[in-house]
C-alpha cells in the first residue's frame, strides 16, 4: 500500500471517530497518530491535511454531496461512507494537486476495504457526478 493511500485510510479512521463522538478534530488525530509512532511524517501530514480541511469545510463538503445524492440524506448514509464521500470532495475542492479521477479510485478502494459490497458502486456514482459539476 502506497503512503498516499494509507494517509487516507488513516484520514478516514479520524474522519469515523470525529463524526461519532464530535471530539475536538486536532485531539482526534493526536490521540490517533499516539497509536501509529512508527508512522512517517508524510503520510502522518497527508492524513491530518485530509482530516483538518474535511472538519473546516464540512458544511460546504455536505451541501455539494447532498446535491448529488439523489434520495439519501447524509444523516442516513453509511459513517464510513458518508466520510469517504467528505473526504474525496475535500480534495476535489482544496487538494488540487491529485487528479481526481485518482481521488475516485481511492476512495472506491478504501470503501471496498471498510465498508459493504455495494458503497464502491454507491460512492462511485456520487463523486463522478460532483466530479463532473466541477469541471463544468
Amino acid at each position: 500500500m502506497g503512503p498516499r493511500r494509507k494517509a487516507r485510510e488513516y484520514a478516514l479512521q479520524m474522519l469515523f471517530q470525529w463524526d461519532i463522538t464530535h471530539d475536538n478534530i486536532d485531539q482526534v488525530a493526536a490521540t490517533f497518530f499516539q497509536n501509529q509512532e512508527e508512522e512517517t511524517p508524510a503520510v502522518a501530514d497527508f492524513a491530518r491535511a485530509l482530516v483538518t480541511g474535511t472538519v473546516e469545510h464540512v458544511e460546504d463538503i455536505d451541501r455539494l454531496i447532498q446535491r448529488h445524492a439523489d434520495n439519501w440524506r447524509l444523516d442516513r448514509m453509511a459513517v464510513v461512507d458518508r466520510n469517504v464521500l467528505r473526504m474525496a470532495t475535500q480534495e476535489f475542492l482544496y487538494g488540487k494537486e491529485t487528479p481526481r479521477t485518482v481521488v475516485i479510485n481511492e476512495a472506491i478502494e478504501i470503501a471496498r476495504r471498510f465498508s459493504t459490497q455495494e458503497s464502491p458502486q454507491f460512492i462511485n456514482g456520487i463523486l463522478d457526478s460532483i466530479k463532473k459539476e466541477l469541471e463544468r
